[in-house]
């Protein structure tokens, strides 16, 4: 039995949904296709800000802003504001908020399609205004059903008002076992506050095992330079090959990578049947799966919980039920009144978005929820401090909250 204290007790049962199950990974594919993914070369989106009614009360207001294929993750340019969206299928789209017209971009990578997998994460360099470097992640087919998540480096030009392209997109990063398990790729993106580290996600590829072995760079936060090398400092670097990359590991899914105002990173992951986690990222911390976890396996064998002298680094918050997340941020704007410095979530299980209050001691707790028309996959944060979420699945929408009243 989990510690009741962490159970979001405040939210209807049916809320509350398991994070996976053995028939159905919430990670998968949803069947919904209500509303049409718009798959045109570019023009505009109509209808463009068209209101979105919310399932429970809320305090801030919700519009659409069209529909795309499957999309997985977006970004906001940093000196344009338009905003970037990976569709998984292996296309890659922008819209301007501003006008509401929608771009694509060529010269994207092929992606092995399936399961999980997919055209996955999309970052701006630190020295984007100088560099046009653009980060992306994917997974690669290596022959077969076997696949694995690459991240690879180009240059964004954007020549036109509906159209750019990727140039000299190279490879710099590849997890160093390839799988047929359908999912666990994570493969996010995050950059050091200081902008001279690329750190990336790598999940488990669903075999557990890897994540403990530091011979394996599966289950794992990595330390690299921005080309993709080990970077130096790393804990275990002695050891040589791809334990050189590793920052930390006993890792499962890890679907958030962000760094908080103070320069802190933090992950959230996927547990199995149960126990979801929001993670401080520390130097060399071993985090315990698969040896470890608040939730238990699919086919009901438990896992042990965490105990206080098991020499594994602790959540500073799981869910049992789970919230199955998507992605999050740490809300840095002034619109949202009440929100700086929170953690806000966009949850797939339930469709629901989350805010956590993340204290400086690591501790974190959960404030409140609410319930959305469907699954939320990614967030991005605007520079007016609006938030901008992609549904999860086909026809999946992108949505702009704004405060009430505005």
């Amino acid at each position: 039995m989990r510690n009741p204290a962490f159970l979001p007790a405040l939210f209807p049962a049916a809320l509350l949904l398991a994070s996976c199950t053995a028939a159905a990974p919430v990670d998968s594919a949803p069947t919904s296709t209500s509303a049409p993914a718009s798959n045109a070369p570019g023009g505009i989106i109509a209808p463009a800000g068209e209101p979105v009614a919310m399932a429970d009360p809320a305090p801030f207001a919700l519009a659409s802003h069209g529909a795309f294929n499957e999309p997985w993750a977006l970004a906001i340019e940093p000196e344009t504001g338009l905003i970037f969206i990976t569709e998984k299928r292996g296309t890659l789209k922008f819209y301007d908020p501003g006008s509401g017209r929608l771009g694509t971009i060529t010269g994207v990578p092929a992606v092995a399609y399936g399961g999980q997998g997919g055209f996955g994460d999309i970052a701006f360099a630190p020295d984007y205004a100088n560099s046009r470097a653009i980060y992306l992640s994917w997974a690669e087919t290596t022959g077969g059903e076997a696949r694995r998540a690459v991240v690879g480096r180009g240059t964004l030009l954007c020549t036109e008002a509906d159209a750019c392209v990727i140039e000299r997109l190279t490879v710099i990063w590849r997890q160093s076992q390839a799988a047929t398990t359908g999912g666990h790729f994570s493969h996010k993106i995050a950059f050091s506050p200081d902008g001279q580290y690329l750190f990336i996600s790598s999940g488990d590829r669903m075999l557990g095992d890897p994540a403990q072995e530091l011979a394996s760079n599966l289950g794992k936060v990595l330390r690299l330079n921005l080309d993709g090398t080990p970077a130096p400092g790393n804990p275990f670097a002695a050891r040589g090959g791809v334990a050189a990359q590793i920052w930390s590991y006993g890792h499962r899914n890890l679907l958030g990578l962000q760094f908080d105002a103070a320069g802190q990173l933090w992950d959230i992951e996927h547990g199995p049947a149960g126990g979801d986690e929001l993670n401080r990222v520390e130097r060399a911390a071993n985090y315990g799966w698969p040896i470890r976890s608040y939730g238990d396996n699919y086919n009901g064998d438990p896992i042990p919980d965490h105990t206080p002298d098991d020499g594994f680094s602790k959540p500073a918050i799981f869910w049992n039920p789970v919230i199955a997340p998507g992605d999050f941020l740490f809300y840095r704007g002034s619109a949202l009144p009440g929100w700086q410095g929170d953690a806000i979530i966009a949850g797939l299980g339930a469709g629901t978005l989350v805010r956590v209050d993340v204290a400086a001691d690591g501790t974190a707790r959960e404030v409140e929820r609410w319930r959305f028309p469907r699954r939320l996959r990614d967030i991005a944060e605007g520079a007016d401090g609006s938030l901008w979420l992609i549904e999860d699945g086909p026809g999946g929408r992108l949505l702009q909250l704004t405060p009430s009243g505005q």
